[in-house]
């Protein structure tokens, strides 16, 4: 599998502030509100619960217990927490929070390689709004293939999702469509080559495709493969109008091989 490292940015003309902001925003909150991932009580009230959004309210459900079947060790679960603002404002706040180290640290890792030349693209501003929009659209798309394909279990419609990875998957999409032939720097095995943005971000999609196939709706190993496919075909339909009126000088730049 290819884990992409970095990218050209000979020809970004501006400094990606609003991606740097969005960075240190999800670093943040992990580390002093979630507490590096043990403030279960926080994460379990600002994420995105299915149930909450397609009723409309809050949920808060009791503290079970699961025993191992084979240890038999017993594993105390958090219930849902009161969530103090309208539930459909978690479709942001999860963007911002994250599951563990390896989790932010991956997505962070996306969100600087590709989202700087997304940024100098469309501008700060356009920029901010299309990654919180394709945000939205990726948690709509899990919270909607949860009900589609959960079979009216409950209990899935109640397991709660965060991340930035459906913003993300949106810049990539933006990203495989204006800059399909970019270099990429990528880990392949141990070595280290370079392969055009349709490789890299073409293949991460097949992987989500893969991956979902059968499960939409579902988090197999804790991923909510729908919130990354909502969230790339978003970038995907939405980059060329937030385009508009855009400066193209960039595409009389000279290239370098």
């Amino acid at each position: 599998m290819l884990f992409p490292i970095g990218d050209e940015n000979y020809d970004r003309r501006t400094t990606p502030i609003v991606n740097y902001v969005i960075i240190l925003l999800n670093i943040l909150v992990f580390v002093f509100l979630q507490g590096l991932g043990s403030n279960e009580k926080f994460t379990y009230a600002f994420s995105t619960v299915p149930a909450e959004i397609v009723r409309g309210h809050d949920l808060v459900t009791a503290d079970r217990v699961l025993v191992r079947p084979i240890t038999g060790q017993r594993v105390e679960i958090l219930g849902l927490q009161p969530t103090p603002i309208p539930v459909y404002l978690t479709l942001l706040t999860s963007m911002f929070m994250h599951g563990g180290l390896a989790h932010i640290f991956g997505n962070m890792l996306f969100l600087w390689i590709f989202g700087d030349n997304i940024e100098d693209r469309l501008g700060h501003i356009r920029y901010l709004i299309f990654y919180l929009v394709c945000g939205v659209l990726a948690g709509l798309a899990h919270v909607f293939s949860t009900v589609i394909f959960a079979g009216g279990s409950e209990a899935g419609l109640l397991i709660p999702s965060l991340g930035a990875s459906g913003a993300i998957s949106g810049v990539l999409g933006a990203y495989i469509l204006l800059f399909p032939t970019r270099r990429v720097t990528v880990l392949l095995s141990w070595f280290v080559t370079q392969v055009p943005a349709f490789v890299a971000i073409g293949l991460w999609f097949v992987f989500q495709l893969i991956s979902g196939l059968g499960m939409l709706g579902s988090q197999q190993g804790g991923v909510a493969y729908a919130a990354h496919i909502g969230g790339f075909v978003a970038g995907l339909a939405l980059i060329k109008v937030f385009e508009i009126g855009r400066s193209r000088m960039d595409e009389y730049t000279p290239r370098r091989y």
